[in-house]
């Protein structure tokens, strides 16, 4: 038996959003490809999600048995923060339309503390299971930077979630560990289930075209993708820079950000200036995700120095266009970085290590192909598809629990 329908609940990341700016990336991602992927497996799924753009048609088809339904909740531009105060009016909406509709749901998966709060109250209402995903944890966050700022109010809902859901999944056995330690959750409740890449459309190409295409022929790129904040390591990044010997031909590009909104991206201009690097620096603001491929095949490598990372979905994003990965030994990178194979996991916040390792990748290209070949076959075997399929048998284990065996008397 297999189930039939799933409501998946992204209050603030809705699939269809463009990636980069404050409150959207790889979870938008994670979601998005969830859909299609059980889709493709024959199960039925309505991803339900805010408002975030008045055009946008109410409900949006992505490919047989999967849409996504826009609700409204509270102001359109209503970034995450504030979103907490219309939950219950996105709640009502949600009913309203399942009702109208005619529609019955077997699971509830929610996606961020704020749709595990709404899950809890839909799977209560229905009698269905609730899985949920974190993607972040506050007490995790607030441990992995002096300074990061989590409300009360977040860890203490996390804390309600872990403890009334049916089903939590982890991306990585740190998350897992995380859970049960900070959250004392039963260890019984939580599934390790790492995110996947679309190796068909990341793959590597060729790198001078590429270079070509972004306008930056003879350069040596190193390159950044993600969410401009503080937690990203960002400053650590143009300080290790600011450190490599010969940068003559080195160009270090940022991808992420809005730059009409984005106060920490004008801090970084700053920054990159400051410390001679005006030059060098390209930020570009957000890239559509689909253009993504050619801005990881023009680079040399790839650099997380981030402080937290739940998984680190661009760190296999780029490691499928064959691009070897610096990033901090942290969360789930250290699951998808493989030290001294397909790049450099690096356990200090140190901008001379990071300038180091990367002087080492960018002067040596029998080494970055040697990783980027075996970055490349690493990712190729981690597949949206597999990751649905773990997730669809874990839907089955709560709807169809195994019954034990009768012993013959």
């Amino acid at each position: 038996m297999m189930v039939q329908r799933v409501a998946i609940i992204s209050v603030h990341g809705c699939p269809l959003a463009r990636l980069g700016e404050k409150d959207t990336g790889g979870m938008n991602v994670y979601v998005l490809e969830l859909a299609r992927e059980l889709a493709r497996q024959g199960i039925t799924v309505d991803v339900y999600t805010r408002v975030h753009d008045p055009q946008e048609p109410r409900v949006v088809f992505l490919q047989e048995r999967a849409q996504v339904i826009h609700l409204p909740a509270g102001p359109y531009d209503e970034g995450k923060t504030g979103i907490y105060g219309y939950l219950s009016e996105f709640l009502d909406r949600i009913l309203e339309f399942q009702s109208s509709h005619g529609l019955s749901y077997e699971i509830v998966h929610t996606h961020y503390w704020l749709s595990g709060l709404v899950g809890l109250d839909l799977a209560a209402r229905w009698d269905v299971p609730h899985i949920t995903t974190f993607h972040t944890l506050a007490e995790v966050k607030r441990r992995a930077r002096p300074g990061e700022y989590e409300p009360d109010l977040r860890a203490a809902m996390e804390f309600r979630i872990c403890h009334e859901a049916d089903l939590i999944i982890a991306f990585s056995q740190h998350e897992k560990e995380s859970l049960e330690r900070f959250y004392h959750t039963e260890p019984s409740k939580i599934r390790v289930v790492p995110c996947g890449v679309d190796s068909g459309r990341f793959r590597p190409m060729d790198r001078f075209a590429a270079k070509k295409a972004l306008g930056l022929e003879g350069k040596k790129v190193a390159l950044f993708v993600g969410r401009i904040e503080p937690l990203k390591g960002l400053d650590l990044l143009l300080q290790a820079v600011a450190q490599v010997e010969d940068k003559e031909d080195l160009a270090v590009l940022i991808v992420g950000g809005n730059p009409r909104k984005d106060q920490e991206l004008e801090r970084l201009h700053a920054t990159a200036s400051s410390l001679g690097l005006a030059q060098t620096t390209r930020f570009t603001g957000t890239v559509a995700h689909q253009e993504l491929p050619t801005y990881y095949n023009a680079a040399e490598v790839l650099v997380l120095p981030s402080y937290y990372e739940s998984f680190g979905l661009v760190a296999l994003e780029a490691m499928a266009c064959g691009v070897p990965v610096i990033a901090a030994r942290v969360g789930g990178l250290q699951y998808v970085v493989r030290e001294g194979e397909t790049g450099y996991l690096l356990a200090w916040h140190c901008p001379d290590i990071y300038a180091e390792r990367l002087e080492v990748l960018l002067n040596n290209e029998d080494l970055r192909q040697s990783m980027g070949k075996a970055a490349r076959s690493l990712a190729a075997d981690q597949t949206w598809g597999a990751m649905a399929q773990e997730l669809a048998n874990a839907y089955d284990s709560l709807l169809f629990p195994a019954q034990p065996a009768l012993c013959k008397v």
